[in-house]
């Protein structure tokens, strides 16, 4: 870092500051003895101090030493203190340079600041506060130029790690959203929609996925992504139900300045940010017919046209759809156009609903609690098989999203190691309950005589009911109309205890 000259006379008042540690070097260079000793004297509580009486000697410790800043005197027999400065450049050029002098010749000022580089020339006689404020700022000068250095090669080296990092990421992120990734049991009916994914990946199709909301049809979508060759590129998101069309279009095709009230400024629309990569319209059977128009030509040409612009951009995106409507219906009714629906389901994968694939729900379960208690930080082990017995009973109308709502529910009451069933919401509590009732296989699971196996219907029901009341043993006991007492003798009798 070359150093800006100043012409400074010292003054005469005194202020204080406090000593610091002797981190940094200096090396003074000054023919007289006396003026040596003084600036010894002044420097040596705060820096580690070098003294040489003229430039050859000065050499020699700069061979041998690290040197922070040289202070030097001009006029010394032999090399004056420029040229010696000039010298020290071309081999050192990191050491604050400073020159101390009792003389102000204009010309040896410009030699040292075009030539030698100096940062400081003092004037003689010096004031020692004064001149070791001047040094610590040249410390802080020498430590701002170390640090630009470091960056310097930091940021001539950062094209090569960025393309490591990114790279590492897009690794990630295929691992991630892989349709291996994807949660579910091995005799789900998601293998086979997880199959397809994985083979019409590949192609540049466009695809529709359809299902109840929560099934997972964005991570579907994320899934026919990076298993493409449009990994590397970006995958965007559009929920065409949430917005009026005027919006929706400005979202899809961006704007132009003025085009509308609020645009005050061009933006960029989705599509334009999806070039090269997938664009996932989610609920895509919200959108109406006028839209439906403007956003088949767009998938047929390739092109869109921003609001308020008379020109047409040419993008290259795939196009994933989803809807939670069964459009073949809607295509019958009139509601949803034929021809954008042929546009957009080249391909159709069709997810179950949860109630439909119940293997699913313990391991999607256990996978929601790992990633809820890592987030959560809490000492969470698992759920108890009453807990977990309740979850596959229930038939889940909201599919993943409910499930993990309940799981993060659990999770914020539990205050042991153990999610218990009486930490389930009453709705899950009862509809496992009723579900438990009407299902006559629970009696396949009966042994012994007429009187055992009452008994242990018995035992099944006193749970349940304890369960739906968290154990509350007064509203358990009214609901089957027992006494306090009667009920307590009654869970002696089956060992019935709060697991």
């Amino acid at each position: 870092m070359e150093a800006v000259s100043a012409l400074t006379s010292v003054p005469d008042d005194r202020s204080s500051a406090p000593a610091r540690p002797r981190a940094q070097s200096v090396l003074v260079v000054d023919d007289e003895v006396r003026s040596l000793e003084a600036l010894t004297r002044t420097l040596e509580e705060e820096f580690t101090v070098f003294t040489a009486s003229t430039a050859e000697e000065a050499l020699e410790v700069l061979r041998r030493e690290f040197v922070t800043i040289i202070l030097c005197d001009q006029r010394m027999p032999g090399m004056p203190g420029v040229a010696f400065l000039k010298k020290v450049r071309a081999e050192w050029p990191d050491p604050i340079r400073i020159v101390i002098s009792g003389y102000t010749d204009a010309e040896d000022i410009i030699a040292g600041v075009n030539e030698a580089g100096i940062w400081q020339y003092l004037l003689k006689p010096w004031h020692p506060e004064q001149l070791l404020l001047t040094l610590r700022s040249a410390v802080e000068v020498y430590r701002l130029q170390r640090e630009h250095q470091r960056l310097s090669l930091e940021l001539r080296d950062a094209p090569v790690v960025l393309k490591q990092q990114v790279e590492a990421k897009r690794a990630q992120a295929r691992q991630r959203f892989a349709a291996d990734a994807i949660v579910r049991a091995p005799d789900s009916p998601l293998e086979r929609v997880c199959e397809l994914v994985e083979r019409i990946a590949p192609h540049d199709l466009s695809v529709l996925i359809t299902g109840e909301s929560g099934t997972g049809k964005e991570l579907v979508a994320r899934a026919l992504h990076y298993g493409s060759g449009r990994g590397a590129r970006p995958f965007v998101i559009e929920n065409c139900g949430a917005l009026p069309d005027e919006l929706l279009e400005s979202e899809l095709f961006g704007h132009k300045r003025g085009a509308f009230t609020g645009a005050y400024e061009d933006r960029l629309g989705l599509f334009q940010e999806a070039d090269g990569g997938t664009i996932f319209l989610d609920e895509i059977g919200d959108t109406s017919a006028a839209f439906q128009v403007k956003l088949l030509r767009a998938l047929q040409e390739g092109e869109i046209r921003p609001v308020g612009s008379s020109r047409t951009l040419s993008v290259d995106v795939r196009v994933v759809a989803a809807t939670n409507r069964d459009l073949d219906e809607d295509v019958r009714t009139g509601r949803f156009r034929e021809d954008l629906y042929y546009r957009i389901a080249t391909v159709t994968l069709p997810l179950p609903p949860l109630r439909d694939r119940p293997m699913d729900i313990e391991p999607l379960a256990r996978s929601i609690l790992e990633r809820s208690r890592a987030q959560l930080r809490l000492p969470v082990e698992g759920f108890t098989p009453e807990a977990m017995a309740c979850l596959k009973r229930y038939r889940w109308p909201g599919n993943g999203r409910e499930l993990q709502n309940e799981v993060q529910r659990m999770l914020a009451l539990a205050d042991g190691p153990w999610l218990g069933a009486e930490l389930l919401s009453p709705r899950v509590l009862h509809a496992a309950a009723e579900g438990q009732e009407r299902d006559l296989s629970l009696l396949a699971g009966l042994d012994g005589t007429l009187k055992e196996r009452i008994e242990q219907l018995e035992a099944r029901i006193l749970r349940e009911t304890l369960l739906r009341h968290r154990w509350n043993k007064t509203r358990a006991a009214q609901e089957l109309g027992l006494s306090r007492v009667g009920l307590r003798s009654k869970l002696a009798r089956y060992q019935l205890e709060r697991s």
